[in-house]
């Protein structure tokens, strides 16, 4: 009986530690494989990207002065916690950003960016740049919107 305790006690260790240096293997390997590693082309033209969430098209009118006065205050409360105008900070510049990046783009970096920075080759490379992911501020298709027409305002 001594013996069998003796040699349960030597393999049992042993056991655990293959085991734990087999799933390590694993862990080195899967990065190297993983399809996420490469580049995705980014888009020729960034005005025609849209890129991945909700918004498929927005119709832009003329500027609705109401809704940009609304977006600001949003922006105000919402986003200047990360973004300025006029400068980097924590987030990019949003200067110009209307002339940049389609509207469809804007809104869907609003409203889901988790799944931007992870899908859209973009959203990607800002958050490369800036190494910090933008917050799901769970805002509204229609707060989004007003958002956009106060960037619009300031272009």
């Amino acid at each position: 009986m001594n013996k069998f305790f003796l040699i349960t006690l030597i393999i049992f260790p042993l056991f655990l530690v293959v085991s734990c240096q087999s799933g390590k293997k694993e862990e080195k390997q899967t990065p190297s494989t993983s399809p996420t590693t490469t580049e995705e082309p980014q888009s020729t033209d960034a005005m025609q990207d849209k890129g991945v969430g909700p918004i498929k098209h927005v119709d832009l009118a003329p500027l609705n002065e109401e809704m940009a006065s609304e977006g600001k205050n949003l922006f105000a409360q919402k986003c200047t916690a990360c973004h300025k105008i006029g400068e980097k900070y924590i987030g990019p510049d949003l200067t110009g950003v209307t002339q940049r990046r389609s509207p469809e783009w804007i809104m869907n970096m609003i409203l889901n960016p988790e799944v931007m920075i992870k899908e859209d080759p973009i959203a990607k490379n800002l958050f490369n740049e800036f190494s910090a992911p933008m917050t799901n501020q769970k805002l509204t298709e229609e707060e989004a919107r007003k958002i956009l027409e106060y960037f619009r305002s300031l272009d």
